[in-house]
């Protein structure tokens, strides 16, 4: 049976997934994701315009599957320590299943100057937005500073995290993204944990 369209456009991304890991995106070329897809080379034309615009693809995916389980796993919590914990932990989880996703989002991606140019792309805006309104419940209730944006938070997570995955994707343990997880949120939410801040004159009277 002759595979529909969206099959065949599954399997080109697939393909690619493997083809980039294993010959790095400038290195890779469209026949090489062809033969692995099983598909001719005019039909990758048919679904995107050139290698670029598949890896830009691939990432769009991984980030949509992602946010779709974040968003699953944090139903139900409240709690913005627990919300934001449950993030962290989903995404190492995610990242987990592939490790050669994991290197093309995180290694291969960097490749890609029209990504580079343009970091606005919905999914990337979605899943900053969700940490951005984790981070604002949390100064709301109480719990977190709210002498730092939560937008530049969001980065802030996102870069760590992404780097965290990027080590696990060249050849770390395979615990280490479980390990990366408990790093991560202890490093933010010991540095986002409101505190009383010290007494400046009682600090002077005890120097003097």
């Amino acid at each position: 049976m002759t595979a529909s369209p969206p099959d065949k456009r599954r399997r080109i991304l697939d393909a690619a997934v493997g083809v980039f890991a294993q010959h790095g995106f400038y290195n890779a070329r469209v026949s090489q994701i062809a033969r692995e897809a099983a598909v001719a080379d005019g039909t990758i034309y048919l679904y995107f315009k050139n290698k670029e615009d598949i890896l830009i693809q691939v990432f769009i995916d991984a980030m949509n599957e992602i946010l779709r389980r974040q968003e699953e796993g944090l139903v139900g919590i409240t709690d913005p320590i627990t919300r934001l914990e449950t993030f962290v932990r989903v995404h190492f989880e995610s990242v987990a299943e592939s490790r050669a996703l994991a290197e093309v989002i995180t290694v291969e991606l960097r490749q890609s100057s029209k990504f580079m140019r343009n970091t606005d792309m919905k999914p990337f805006g979605r899943y900053l937005g969700i940490i951005a309104r984790i981070v604002e419940d949390g100064m709301r209730a109480g719990l977190f500073t709210d002498t730092i944006p939560s937008r530049t938070v969001a980065r802030a997570i996102f870069g760590t995290i992404d780097e965290l995955a990027l080590e696990w994707a060249m050849g770390g343990r395979e615990d280490s993204l479980p390990e990366a997880s408990r790093v991560v949120t202890h490093l933010f939410l010991s540095g986002l944990l409101k505190r009383s801040e010290p007494n400046v004159s009682s600090i002077k009277g005890e120097r003097s």
